[in-house]
């Protein structure tokens, strides 16, 4: 977007070199007639308008009222082929004013632009489109003189913040239109920025039930705003979300869908009509969640743990809630670890329990560890992989002992398990996870020794075979696993005398090795060296 401030400078490189022939030539010196405020108004839609009222504004020779209303016709002349260039040729034009000549000129035009930014917004009738804002001509005019690069055009202090204060006022009085507004050469966002932290502190007392930008304010406010002002909005936002989730809002808008439906001639049966109502709450629910997540804050996180403990409430409502979470739990809170670990500890949906396990792996290691292994000891093997997976996801090279020393008993251990702790020590860092790992190929009990080998599941190649081969001759017993069909320890192997595969069942671990680990194996080449030939 080119700044109302270039605009004007590529207007004004010529205009500034003729300003003399500007009030010579073009009339304000040989018409024999005093300029006036009717030609200043008149000059606002004329083709050199722009240039004549440039020379007045520049020049002492006019007084200071006169000046400072070519000042304000610039800044209310209309776009011309979509430029509000006469906001820029102010800007140029008062930064190459001397400063003691300009300061009179600014000390008047100030509070002619707060008076119009302080005018009510305009309201539409009843049936009727809103009348046009005009009031946004003199934000641009203010935000273009506060920023200037070329001089402090407002270099008193007093008009300065006065001038800013009504920009607050301005923002706050029509937020959610004026946010939006595609005629403004400076966005919302540009603006709030600039003045700082007290810019949003009026957001939190906007953000109700009935905003339609609330991920716009919590975004601003996250930004911009100090610990008062998040506190406020994140209290604001669990107003709303309680008022989302609860009786009160589908009594309230079972009538609006109901007119809808009878608008759009649908005619939904009762049940169609209570998943429509649910989903359009679901929805509404999800979206104040999602400006939770940007916000944060103390009563939004404590608001979202509840509802994602609440097991009367549905599990994707739930799930939502763990993930609006996500890096927002306080660390060093110790209140925060004992509920998400309650959460994820409990019998809950699968969905629920996975985004409960990410938001785990974000606490201390130190301060979770001992809960999670303590899962090991469930007999729902998933449950017990995303546990385990969590802690590897906050391990490194040097907990894999203690990590295979905590694995359950061989009866229930799924091979499923052992694949994924095997991919995952690939990814531990500090040391070599291969190196750490050899040692429990041939000790240890089965669900060690199947975990560690399955290093090789992932990450072996051809290269590595010899190394694998003696352990085809481990005969331990390899744990079994009956919960469910994707729990056993089977692999598939090519059919005797056919092209088709086979699932055969793995007894011993080095069954394991011979029927699912090498095969893996063979189908990977070792990275070449670089230079070497292919």
């Amino acid at each position: 977007m080119e700044t109302v401030e270039r605009a004007g400078r590529r207007v004004g490189a010529a205009g500034l070199l003729l300003l003399c022939l500007a009030t010579v030539s073009a009339g304000l010196a040989t018409s024999g007639c005093r300029v006036n405020e009717n030609d200043i108004h008149r000059w606002e839609s004329t083709a050199h308008g722009p240039d004549k009222l440039r020379a007045v504004l520049f020049h002492d020779k006019y007084d200071t009222a006169l000046r400072v209303e070519a000042a304000t016709s610039l800044i209310r002349m209309k776009p011309r082929q979509g430029r509000r260039v006469g906001i820029g040729i102010l800007v140029e034009t008062l930064a190459s004013i001397a400063p003691e000549a300009r300061q009179p000129i600014v000390a008047a035009l100030v509070p002619s632009i707060i008076a119009e930014l302080r005018k009510p917004p305009p309201v539409a009738e009843p049936g009727k489109p809103a009348p046009p804002d005009t009031s946004f001509p003199y934000k641009d005019a203010a935000y273009a003189m506060l920023t200037s690069d070329r001089t402090a055009i407002i270099a008193d202090e007093g008009l300065k913040e006065g001038l800013k204060a009504a920009l607050i006022d301005w923002a706050m009085a029509d937020f959610e239109h004026r946010l939006v507004d595609r005629s403004q050469a400076y966005g919302m966002e540009q603006l709030l920025r600039l003045i700082g932290p007290t810019a949003v502190a009026g957001l939190p007392k906007l953000m109700t039930r009935d905003a339609t930008r609330l991920d716009q304010m919590a975004s601003l406010v996250a930004e911009h705003g100090d610990a008062a002002t998040k506190e406020a909005a994140s209290a604001n936002l669990v107003a709303i979300a309680q008022f989302v989730s609860s009786d009160e809002w589908t009594k309230l808008k079972k009538p609006e869908l109901e007119a809808a439906n009878a608008a759009s001639k649908l005619t939904p049966t009762e049940k169609q009509f209570e998943a429509q109502l649910a989903q359009y709450q679901e929805e509404e629910i999800f979206r104040v969640f999602g400006s939770m997540k940007k916000l944060g804050g103390r009563p939004s996180v404590d608001f979202l743990l509840g509802f994602a403990a609440n097991k009367d409430q549905p599990e994707k409502r739930r799930q939502a809630a763990l993930a609006a979470l996500e890096g927002r739990l306080d660390r060093s809170n110790p209140s925060d670890i004992q509920r998400i670990l309650e959460i994820a500890t409990a019998d809950a949906p699968d969905v629920v329990l996975d985004q409960a396990f990410r938001r785990v792996s974000e606490m201390p290691r130190e301060l979770v560890v001992d809960k999670l292994y303590g899962l090991f000891r469930t007999d729902k093997w998933k449950i017990r992989r995303t546990a385990a997976t969590t802690i590897l996801k906050m391990s490194t090279v040097k907990h894999i002992d203690e990590f295979l020393g905590r694995l359950p008993e061989p009866k229930g251990f799924a091979m499923p398990e052992a694949l994924t702790y095997g991919a995952y020590f690939g990814d531990l860092k500090e040391g070599s996870p291969l190196e750490a790992l050899k040692k429990h190929f041939t000790a240890g009990p089965a669900p060690a020794r199947a975990s560690a080998i399955a290093y090789y599941f992932t990450y072996g190649t051809t290269a590595d075979l010899p190394a694998v081969k003696p352990l085809e001759g481990d005969t331990t017993r390899a744990p079994v696993c009956e919960a469910d069909p994707d729990c056993k320890w089977a692999c598939e192997v090519p059919k005797e005398g056919s092209n088709e595969r086979e699932l055969r069942d793995v007894k011993t671990i080095g069954e394991f090795v011979q029927l699912c680990v090498v095969p893996a194996m063979q189908q990977r080449q070792p990275e070449r060296e670089k230079g070497e030939k292919k």
